[in-house]
């Protein structure tokens, strides 16, 4: 018999022995998983365990249990307990795609069953079918054989029943009686699930997009029918022929989280025409072509042949740097640090103990003059002295004001922390012209030293865009880091943020707060800000809009609270290409001055891109609260297409040339609504990289 065949072929293999066969043992599984079964076994006192074998035992038994109660939990169609289960063990733990003594998967049985939500919950967490069913005449004698096997052992238990005097044996035999019948239903209900079933329809919707000069992008729906058998895959093929004779290719999908697949290693500048089909137990369905039923693999820069922005500029900005550190590393003032090594804290300490006072440390209490301090944060805990004062040194004790240009300077100079020693010595090589501005950077490069030296860390994070200025004449720059590990450091330690404001409050006087108390104010904000700079994009084509504000000493541009290392946007769509066929219908777009007549406004109505654009502009305009009439002014930015990497680009919306940056004093009627800042222009272009 097959069932008994598979059975064999189970022992074999060492594969698992049948779980409980009734409802009843269910339930009492269900029990022991909601309590001691769902823990993590290595959560025990390993003293309490005689060794690693029994450990291993243990955990093999609720391993078993937890996949007898999925097998339970998938006949009874308990979606709940089935959701919980996959959310609690991972596949590994539950054997989720090893067959049990009937030679079912879980995955077999829901879909016999035709229970579509517990199905695709299975394949969301990578649940397969049974390999041994090859054919449908295969799983179909199976069933059959699993039908007829169930019946036979009901009659057989029906007649011990009924020719038994009651007894123990007796009330024993009726339980199993019981279990069988139950199992008999399951499996009678299997088989007419299986011979109702049809294939699948095509699917609902299949869209090409072009995702590279060499790869397009294929989405799909699943079939619109629920008539039929649950989609376990999909099948995508290409060809350059509208009738797919040759097939150049195809791909079958059984990872059904996300229905979308690329085709890669494609010839730039071919057509190709792209089909998915979707497939059940009863076989493959009929394919559906695309929409649009051919694209070609492009990059808009095949249009005019334009080679990447930033391409070799990083290389060449590393070579310029090797050749300045080449003609000075021959002066006197570098002889100290030749052999220094890299990648010891301790060694920073001590190469930069002759630059400082030997009482050199943080400072209790601010008085005239420009201040560093370093915010090093770790959830809802800040690094603070052993005085509980936040980490402050002193940069310049008569400097009264910071110019802008030195702040801007200081942020620069944050991208090479490692290289401060470096600095410091080339700038003390120069103040021989005695120039004010080398002397305050001179300085300010001797405190970051000293801030390095006394922490015993050389990377201090991020400098927050704006100086924390209070009425006593104090200045004080401000830089965070986020520590994601349990980082140990020098001379401080680790202190919740309340506990510090708290303390702070019964010194500080709420008349006139001190920078350092404006600090303390205003540190989540702070660490929030710092938090949301580092934020990625999720990959996609996005419209951006550029606006700048200028006033004396800088240019400042608007920017989202949420993401202000990136500028106002919203999404157009998830595939971040444009085609080189976009991106000349875009040029002769922007190279038109009169209407659109007519006749045209068809083509662009059934341009894809188009109608990506008017939602984009409609919902950017609503975000910046700009009304649309007011926009029709606009334009979009045609140069070139920003590229952030390789997931991630930007169209830009621009206002009318005149207001693009907005002068000091002159009227901006459509102010953003909250939710956004501006920043200094050179601030967001470092922060843009990071």
């Amino acid at each position: 018999k097959m069932t008994q065949q598979m059975r064999d072929l189970q022992l074999a293999q060492a594969r698992k022995p049948p779980g409980p066969s009734s409802p009843n043992a269910a339930k009492r599984l269900y029990r022991n998983l909601s309590g001691k079964f769902r823990v993590n076994y290595t959560s025990f006192d390993e003293g309490s365990l005689v060794g690693r074998g029994e450990k291993e035992k243990l955990r093999k038994s609720y391993l078993f249990q937890s996949n007898a109660a999925l097998f339970e939990a998938v006949e009874l169609q308990d979606l709940d307990r089935v959701q919980e289960m996959l959310k609690h063990y991972s596949p590994e733990e539950l054997d989720l795609n090893t067959p049990n003594s009937e030679g079912l998967l879980p995955l077999d049985i829901a879909i016999m069953t035709n229970n579509a939500p517990i199905a695709r919950a299975l394949l969301q967490a990578g649940a397969k079918e049974s390999p041994h069913f090859v054919s449908l005449e295969s799983r179909s004698l199976h069933l059959s054989t699993l039908v007829r096997e169930a019946e036979q052992r009901v009659n057989e238990l029906m007649a011990q029943v009924v020719n038994e005097a009651p007894n123990a044996d007796c009330s024993e035999k009726e339980k199993q009686l019981k279990a069988w019948e139950w199992r008999f239903r399951l499996y009678k209900r299997m088989k007419a699930g299986f011979e109702h079933a049809r294939v699948p329809d095509a699917p609902s919707s299949v869209h090409l997009s072009v995702a590279s000069s060499t790869s397009l992008q294929v989405t799909f729906w699943e079939p619109l029918s629920v008539n039929s058998a649950v989609v376990t895959k999909y099948k995508v093929e290409w060809s350059c022929s509208p009738t797919f004779s040759p097939l150049l290719g195809e791909a079958v999908i059984d990872k059904l989280k996300d229905l979308h697949f690329t085709i890669q290693g494609l010839v730039s500048g071919t057509a190709y025409h792209v089909r998915v089909s979707a497939y059940n137990m009863k076989g493959w369905g009929p394919p559906q072509a695309s929409t649009p039923p051919f694209a070609i693999p492009s990059n808009w820069r095949e249009y005019d042949g334009r080679a990447p922005r930033r391409r070799g500029q990083a290389e060449a900005l590393d070579h310029l740097l090797g050749q300045v550190k080449t003609v000075h590393q021959h002066c006197i003032c570098h002889e100290p640090c030749k052999n220094q090594p890299q990648s010891r804290k301790h060694s920073v300490s001590k190469s930069l103990k002759h630059l400082f006072h030997p009482g050199s440390k943080f400072l209790k209490t601010l008085k005239r003059g420009l201040y560093l301090t370093a915010i090093f944060y770790k959830d809802d805990n800040i690094l603070v002295t052993h005085e509980d004062q936040i980490p402050v040194v002193e940069i310049d004790d008569t400097y009264s004001c910071l110019l802008m240009q030195d702040f801007l300077w200081l942020t620069k100079v944050s991208c090479m922390w490692d290289e401060i020693l470096w600095l410091r010595q080339c700038v003390t090589v120069s103040q021989s012209s005695c120039s004010c501005i080398l002397q305050t950077r001179f300085k300010m490069l001797l405190a970051i030293s000293q801030m390095q030296g006394l922490l015993g860390i050389q990377d201090l994070g991020q400098v927050f865009f704006e100086p924390i200025k209070d009425k006593q004449g104090n200045i004080l720059i401000v830089t965070l880091k986020e520590v994601k590990t349990n980082q140990t450091f020098e001379s401080v330690r680790w202190v919740p943020i309340c506990k510090l404001q708290t303390s702070r409050k019964s010194v500080s006087s709420p008349e006139e707060p001190t920078a350092l108390d404006m600090l303390l104010i205003s540190v989540q904000d702070k660490m929030a800000y710092h938090q949301r700079s580092s934020h990625a994009l999720s990959p996609g084509l996005y419209l951006g809009y550029l606006k700048l504000c200028s006033a004396v000493d800088q240019i400042r541009v608007l920017v989202p609270e949420q993401l202000p290392n990136i500028l106002c946007h919203v999404k157009i769509r998830s595939n971040p290409n444009i085609s080189r066929e976009e991106w000349e219908w875009l040029q002769k777009m922007a190279s038109v001055e009169e209407p659109v007549p007519t006749e045209a406004e068809t083509d662009r109505s059934q341009n894809p891109l188009f109608q990506e654009l008017q939602v984009a502009i409609k919902e950017l305009m609503t975000l910046v609260n700009i009304p649309l009439q007011e926009a029709k002014d606009f334009r979009l930015y045609s140069q070139e297409v920003l590229d952030f990497g390789d997931q991630v680009s930007f169209l830009l919306l621009l206002p009318p040339s005149d207001d693009v940056c907005t002068a000091p004093g002159q009227n901006n009627p459509y102010t953003p609504r909250s939710g956004f800042l501006t920043l200094p222009l050179q601030i967001f272009e470092l922060g843009e990289g990071r």
